[in-house]
């Protein structure tokens, strides 16, 4: 049976294919549209997906029932009929079967079945499905069990949204941009926040005293350091799932975790969670947002461990990659962009659909900033041999492939393109099995150079998906110049 799994009609559109324990494929709609954040499916990834074959059974990633009711409990209801699945789907796909998994249980099974683990306990933290924000589960060979759950409006996730609107940025996109600014400035209005926000904390109970979904706008106008606002809901929100994780591990007793949802994209609450030490191991998947819930609808649906090898599961560009002239460029400093192979799903560039340049001139991070049409600040990414990794970063985990996870840079003088504001830098740790063919290019760039990292960022410009086809990429070096291979 080939499963569809839909993730659409709110936000970050996805669709995935699914064969038993195989995940076929795997993309978001944005990167066939070129509509940042689509919320729609749309006909050029329906082809792309039927390549792998047509669905037997679609399955919706959440209950439109639930859905109607907490839009309507909310007052939304002009949103109340958008919540069809079936309808929807069959606009695509007329005559085949739907059916239908919760929103917080996609989250979970995304995370879990993708998981390397057979016993687990599952964080799944986001803004809302259709009335859960938060949700703990345990997952046991094909069990999963909900443990607990909070409903809307109590949601942390919102609350960060909100403080993303506050500093005047758009919610539910540039939650990201906030968590970069945070490193700039001091948690000043922590105290503040939990006084006038949080009604009770009793972990792993979040109670608020405002429903973060009308925005915040209104709170402490005087209050405008940005960085500082920043830092602090920052803070608020580590508090907040630090309290809940060690919660799960007094309570579960079991030692692997797997994070799910959109606040699992936070790397820096990533980062303190593992630093905790209450875990042995950590899986998030490269897609743990709303985005990556077509795969979850398919597994939870299936209720099987799929065979995750790696997360290059979109659109294929079958050309031959370049790398000894890549491997060229790079050695002579030259920024230069990567779309070779299959896509990466998720928001994180991981080779496939990269930037790269050297890490260590210091120019390097204007170039680049400038280039993509970036704020200043905003920081660049390390991508850097596996083996190499713990020598030049302070990691929390093993490995992290993902970059999922934020580390103290060791030498901070040696690699200035690649450190952020607090000295750390978002680390992708590459083995040889992770993507033989961009490993290649950087342990060709190692020997070659002594340097066993890049900078790696995303092939795009500021508010732009990332390139998906050959035809992406050439728009993309007539317009910036880069060349890509």
């Amino acid at each position: 049976m080939i499963i569809y799994g839909v993730s659409a009609n709110e936000h970050d559109a996805s669709l995935a294919v699914v064969r038993g324990r195989e995940i076929l494929f795997a993309s978001a709609a944005e990167r066939y549209s070129r509509v940042k954040n689509d919320p729609h499916l749309n006909a050029d990834l329906l082809a792309d997906a039927m390549r792998y074959g047509p669905p037997d059974l679609v399955v919706w990633y959440e209950k439109p029932h639930l859905k109607r009711a907490r839009k309507a409990w909310a007052g939304q209801w002009s949103d109340v009929g958008r919540t069809d699945g079936a309808r929807y789907v069959h606009r695509f796909l007329p005559g085949v079967p739907v059916r239908y998994v919760g929103h917080h249980e996609s989250h979970a099974a995304a995370g879990y079945f993708t998981s390397p683990f057979d016993d687990a306990v599952i964080l799944v933290a986001d803004a809302i499905g259709e009335w859960e924000t938060l949700s703990a589960w345990t997952g046991q060979g094909p069990i999963l069990r909900r443990l607990w759950s909070q409903n809307y409006p109590d949601s942390l996730g919102l609350l960060y949204s909100a403080f993303t609107q506050r500093i005047g940025l758009t919610p539910n996109e540039e939650e990201y941009i906030l968590m970069g600014m945070a490193a700039s400035g001091e948690p000043v209005y922590r105290d503040l926040i939990w006084q006038d926000f949080v009604e009770r904390f009793d972990p792993p109970r979040l109670k608020l005293r405002e429903n973060p979904h009308r925005g915040v706008r209104w709170w402490r106008p005087d209050l405008d350091r940005r960085a500082d606002l920043a830092a602090s809901i920052q803070a608020v929100t580590e508090d907040v799932l630090l309290g809940i994780t060690r919660w799960l591990a007094r309570t579960t007793g079991r030692r692997r975790l797997v994070l799910a949802g959109g606040v699992a994209m936070n790397c820096l609450a990533n980062t303190r969670i593992a630093q905790q030490g209450l875990f042995d191991q950590i899986w998030i998947m490269p897609n743990p947002g709303d985005g990556g819930s077509s795969i979850g609808a398919a597994l939870a649906w299936s209720r099987r461990h799929a065979r995750w090898r790696h997360p290059y599961l979109g659109h294929a560009i079958d050309r031959p990659f370049d790398q000894a002239g890549a491997l060229a460029a790079l050695s002579a400093g030259d920024v230069i962009g990567v779309a070779t192979g299959r896509a990466e799903f998720g928001p994180r560039a991981l080779g496939n659909r990269s930037l790269f340049t050297d890490p260590r001139d210091p120019a390097a991070r204007d170039k680049v900033n400038a280039l993509k049409r970036r704020e200043p600040f905003r920081p660049f990414a390390p991508m850097v041999l596996a083996e190499h990794a713990h020598e030049h970063f302070d990691l929390p985990v093993p490995t992290s492939p993902y970059m999922q996870f934020v580390a103290p840079v060791r030498h901070p003088e040696a690699f200035p393109a690649i450190v952020h504001a607090d000295g750390t830098a978002r680390v992708q740790t590459l083995r040889p099995a992770d993507n033989p063919a961009i490993h290649g290019l950087l342990a060709d760039f190692h020997a070659r150079t002594g340097c066993p990292m890049l900078l790696n960022t995303s092939l795009n410009v500021k508010g732009e998906p990332l390139v998906n086809s050959v035809a992406d990429a050439d728009r993309f070096t007539a317009r910036s110049g880069i060349r890509v291979y």
